[in-house]
């Protein structure tokens, strides 16, 4: 009975790896490692351009835009055999193709160890730019209404913002969606002062294309043209504040040592 149960699992692996902001300089080693000695590499074709240096004796399997449940599906059955990595932008594990990936696999009832690996996100990256935005409470709302109705996604900006948390807004425009940004703030502003401080970053820790504007509530929508699907806007807190440093605007939000200690 043994034998045979151990004869029917699956002889290989299937990993989703975040690639973070897109340069192997932002992999975690173990997922460096991973992809390097992986048999099949999957993915969609901009994320495996950025992982170009790593793509050596890999098969490679590229997807496009709008295949993601095909690709999940091909991740899922090449793992019954082989040691597979499907890359992912940012986390898998944020808006990523974790939660898809695990759903195929549960669907297919195929017997297939998965492991899933971490890795920068955008409002991390994004957060390292702007100084310290975000060390208290947070949270993260997606403006795109591709999956997400949107009046699920305003209740959730309204409820966010009514609690004072700090909030990165991803996809926060595309081509078909130019008003979602807009219509964000103005619920935003119901309950935030216009003077808490607002961070723009655009392809945060993506080299010489990163740009980034420090801004308030109340003057954020003078940038409306600058914003695009690369920007992650992070909405902090009242308690938060703008610090002109030597080296540009940084964002401080504070954790709250001020009440407890003197420094």
């Amino acid at each position: 009975m043994e034998g045979s149960q151990s004869q029917s699992q699956s002889k290989g692996k299937l990993y989703i790896i975040g690639i973070g902001p897109g340069s192997v300089e932002q992999l975690t080693v173990k997922s460096r490692d991973v992809i390097l000695n992986s048999d099949y590499i999957v993915g969609n074709g901009t994320y495996l351009d950025q992982m170009a240096s790593l793509l050596n004796e890999q098969e490679i399997v590229r997807s496009a835009m709008g295949k993601e449940v095909d690709r999940s599906r091909k991740a899922v059955e090449l793992a019954q055999e082989h040691v597979v990595s499907m890359i992912s932008g940012g986390d898998a594990n944020v808006y990523g193709m974790a939660g898809l990936v695990l759903e195929v696999a549960e669907h297919e009832g195929l017997d297939v160890e998965i492991e899933v690996l971490p890795g920068v996100t955008a409002i991390t990256a994004a957060a390292s730019v702007l100084g310290a935005p975000i060390v208290n409470d947070m949270c993260t709302v997606s403006l795109s209404d591709l999956l997400t109705p949107w009046e699920v996604i305003e209740k959730r900006l309204d409820a966010a913002a009514s609690a004072d948390f700090i909030m990165s807004l991803y996809n926060p425009k595309s081509r078909q969606r130019k008003s979602n940004f807009a219509r964000a703030i103005e619920i935003i502003r119901k309950h935030k002062d216009d003077s808490v401080p607002v961070g723009l970053v655009k392809n945060a820790l993506r080299d010489e294309n990163q740009d980034y504007i420090v801004t308030t509530l109340g003057e954020v929508m003078e940038y409306n043209d600058w914003v695009d699907m690369s920007t992650t806007i992070l909405i902090t807190s009242n308690d938060s504040r703008i610090w002109d440093s030597p080296y540009g605007k940084r964002i401080i939000t504070p954790r709250g040592y001020h009440r407890k200690y003197d420094y």
